[in-house]
């Protein structure tokens, strides 16, 4: 039910079908030439080689590409077999023009990649130590005695901010000779004569040459297919644990929107324990398991909350995780000392706090509260949604501060929170006027004054009062949807069909989401900017143009918008303990807890997709709310909608 080619063609989505596990390092893929943000395009046959990591829908020139390798010579016209493609979770296959066919999967941190060359064919491989999708630093590599391949790759991160580095050990299963290597680029030559595939092992680490040596070392007794079997079964797990029914189109979506969630952030602990600091150095991870390659000015929004639910002992670790990267030095964007491809880490106190409400275990705020405060003081105060956004951070540090019985901090963070949103809103998004429409008016961030409006749900009692009540604001937010200028191709305003719940009329929420989930609709604003014709269509389609134009799949935050959307339930104000709630997509949906609880959620006489919501019911009893609780789901039981 998961399709990977969703969302691959074009600038629809910017994503990938690469072989990978639930949060690795590695996701080795074809390379499109021209290539798209993750590396790949559908709708381009021609390849460039196959690296060994990306991330999904980030922006700019994306970040990974490392380490390709074409099987052919350097300027050969590779081109995909498209008839020939296929992939699956943790696995990836195509043939070539060459008649080539290649088969990819993957560890945590090892890209296998086994060739089938036609018999008498000369098996040449070009390998590009110098591949990357943002600007290369520096690379080295040497072949060793025993016939392996190791080095280092060092390169910029995401928008050319910061930069990341990795060790790695190539292995292959047959002896080759070195035909040429010379500026970044070495070929490689197996025995003609041998017709069994060439299978080469590419393991990557952060932290040493000898632990990228032992990563491949651990794995040689286990072969191809085992490895393959073990990433399918490692998806199998993570995705059965929600089970839909409803139509095949529908499912396809939900559960490939599910699988790109856990696609980061990357466990790149070694096997020993260790992990590379942001500060340069290599540390102990003491107790838990250490994560980078971060996207949260996204991912806090919704893939965050859906992955406190749902793996609440691996959002210990990347809470844990994230701890420490305030600890050994964290910056907005990427620093220069990454262990994996990352982006940014803006609203990690946000995250933690929606964490720690959550139940999440051993996040230990007192270790990192003078950075967090540090923080708040460095806040970017440039623009108004800057502005907006960091008067939400300065909220979240003052429910942390109330937490850890810092009183004053929590009386001051409070003030200063709300003082600015304050003063900000009332001076630019409280009077509407005809400018509301212009993306990127007065300095704004890719969206317009309407969809920045909304951007702190969290004072919607401030927005409602200084508007003059709910009808007045319900009446501005009808005219914010009815005029088409809700972007759900960006992320600032994707909360906001929610909001009709809180402003007293739910059924305009059912209607909306219901919408945005299964129904063509108009679409007049892209990621950046304004269409110059409307765009009318669904926003989530099963097809490789798989999101509006210019909608990025950004690391898993959209796909963990319709996850929520489709159960009925979503995490308006990240940071509150509580859901609101609308109607599910499907009819039946189960979603099996990791503290062996199970969460029921039933529809009951709904004749047609539109029907509104009449009563619902929580374990039996009629429930007189459009919130739910996030302890009410941990305790398991029924919700019950009834039509």
């Amino acid at each position: 039910m998961v399709n990977l080619f969703i969302g691959t063609s074009g600038d629809n989505g910017q994503v990938d079908p690469g072989a990978t596990v639930p949060f690795g390092m590695v996701r080795v893929c074809p390379d499109s030439d021209p290539r798209s943000h993750a590396g790949y395009d559908f709708s381009v046959t021609k390849i460039s080689g196959i690296s060994m990591n990306r991330l999904s829908g980030v922006g700019c020139s994306g970040s990974g590409g490392n380490l390709s390798i074409k099987p052919a010579q350097p300027n050969f016209d590779l081109h995909i077999l498209k008839k020939t493609e296929l992939a699956v979770p943790g696995y990836y296959e195509t043939t070539f023009n060459n008649d080539v066919k290649v088969e990819l999967t993957a560890t945590k941190n090892i890209a296998l990649e086994r060739y089938t060359f036609p018999k008498g064919i000369e098996a040449l491989f070009t390998i590009n130590f110098g591949s990357s999708f943002e600007r290369l630093i520096s690379e080295n590599h040497t072949v060793t005695p025993s016939g392996e391949v190791e080095g280092q790759v060092v390169s910029a991160n995401v928008c050319g901010r910061g930069r990341y580095s990795l060790f790695f050990n190539l292995k292959a299963n047959r002896p080759f000779s070195i035909k040429s290597d010379a500026e970044g680029k070495m070929v490689l030559v197996f025995d003609p004569t041998n017709s069994a595939p060439v299978e080469i092992r590419l393991a990557v680490s952060s932290v040493s040459q000898s632990a990228a040596n032992k990563e491949n070392q651990l794995a040689k007794t286990q072969n191809f297919n085992q490895l393959k079997a073990k990433a399918a079964s490692l998806w199998g797990k993570k995705l059965s644990r929600i089970k839909v029914k409803g139509t095949t189109n529908d499912l396809t979506i939900f559960y490939t929107s599910l699988y790109r969630v856990y696609l980061s952030p990357a466990d790149v602990t070694s096997f020993d324990g260790k992990y590379l600091g942001t500060d340069g150095l290599v540390h102990d991870a003491k107790d838990f398991t250490y994560y980078s390659s971060w996207s949260l000015w996204d991912t806090y929004r919704t893939k965050f909350p859906l992955l406190a639910l749902m793996e609440p002992t691996a959002m210990s670790d990347m809470s844990q995780s994230l701890v420490s990267l305030y600890q050994t030095g964290k910056q907005n964007w990427s620093t220069d000392s990454e262990a994996t491809p990352t982006v940014r880490t803006e609203h990690a106190v946000i995250l933690l706090l929606d964490a720690y409400r959550k139940g999440i275990k051993n996040i230990d705020f007192r270790t990192c509260y003078p950075q967090l405060c540090q923080e708040a003081n460095d806040l970017l105060m440039g623009t108004p949604d800057q502005k907006l956004e960091s008067a939400c951070d300065l909220w979240a540090l003052s429910e942390i501060s109330t937490i850890l019985n810092e009183k004053e901090n929590a009386v001051k963070y409070k003030m200063l929170a709300e003082n600015l949103f304050e003063s900000t809103w009332k001076k630019e998004f409280m009077t509407i006027d005809p400018t509301y429409t212009n993306m990127r008016n007065n300095g704004l961030y890719q969206g317009s004054r309407w969809q920045y409006r909304w951007a702190a749900p969290q004072y919607l009692d401030k927005m409602i009062q200084w508007t003059g009540g709910k009808e007045q604001l319900k009446t501005q937010l009808t005219e914010f949807f009815d005029e088409h200028l809700y972007n759900q191709g960006n992320e600032p305003d994707i909360h906001v069909p929610y909001i009709f719940n809180r402003l007293g009329s739910p059924e305009k929420t059912q209607t909306l989401v219901r919408e945005l989930l299964s129904e063509e609709i108009i679409h007049k604003y892209g990621g950046s900017g304004e269409y110059p014709k409307p765009y009318i269509g669904r926003a989530y389609k099963n097809s490789p143009e798989g999101y509006n134009p210019e909608m990025d799949e950004d690391d898993g935050t959209m796909g963990a918008w319709y996850v929520f959307s489709a159960m009925g339930f979503y995490p308006m104000v990240v940071g509150e303990p509580e859901y609101e709630l609308t109607s599910p997509l499907f009819d039946r949906i189960v979603i099996q807890l990791e503290n062996g609880n199970s969460f029921r959620i039933k529809t009951k006489n709904r004749k047609k997709p539109s029907d509104p919501i009449k009563t619902i019911k929580l374990d039996g009893k009629e429930y007189y709310s459009f919130q739910l609780k996030h302890e009410n789901v941990l305790k398991g039981g029924i919700l019950e909608f009834l039509y």
